[in-house]
């Protein structure tokens, strides 16, 4: 069984190690990444991020119309089905890159405006420090634009901070997802396609 584990220097934060119960997908030099548990597996773990993803917008749209700043989301929801044991989508490297994000993409607009010279000075301050601060989570950039260019973030801040955490949810989810196909895969309920 997978158990927690103190974080490697290089991934940060605490994390599940792959093990036999949690395994990471394997390549093909043909036809790339395995499918775990099969094409039933495969819808199995695209469910979780898919739901969160449309309750997200959904949410969003009711509260604010502002669905163009959450986009990011939906990258980072995909990653987390992909590979949520991957260091790019440990919980503190996730949510430290797309906070920082809001950060380095309000204060900008803020200064300068919001528009295209926030943009390009967020976009620069967000690949500095997410490499300087090792929380490299390449969809947190999309975020730094969005509220480089949105004029009213304050008003947005609360709602994308909750919906960070609905991503720290489902990266804890995917992660038992896996665990569940595993062992449904040792039993011989799940057969591959």
């Amino acid at each position: 069984m997978s158990k927690l584990m103190p974080a490697r220097a290089d991934t940060g934060g605490i994390h599940l190690e792959p093990s036999p119960a949690m395994p990471l997908p394997t390549l093909s030099p043909t036809r790339g990444p395995q499918r775990r548990g099969g094409l039933l597996g495969e819808i199995v773990l695209a469910v979780p991020p898919t739901i969160a993803v449309l309750g997200a917008l959904f949410a969003i749209e009711r509260l604010t119309g502002q669905h163009l700043l959450f986009a990011s989301r939906a990258s980072s929801a995909f990653l987390i089905y992909r590979d949520p044991t991957n260091p790019m989508n440990n919980l503190r490297v996730m949510v430290g890159a797309h906070v920082l994000a809001v950060v380095v993409g309000t204060a900008p607009a803020l200064l300068l405006g919001a528009g295209y010279r926030a943009a390009g000075v967020a976009l620069i301050l967000a690949i500095v420090l997410l490499v300087t601060l090792n929380i490299v989570h390449p969809p947190a950039l999309s975020t730094a634009l969005g509220f480089a260019f949105y004029a009213h973030q304050t008003a947005t801040i609360p709602l994308f901070l909750l919906a960070v955490g609905m991503l720290v949810a489902l990266v804890i989810l995917e992660r038992l997802a896996l665990v569940t196909l595993h062992r449904l895969e040792r039993i011989g309920a799940l057969t591959r396609t």
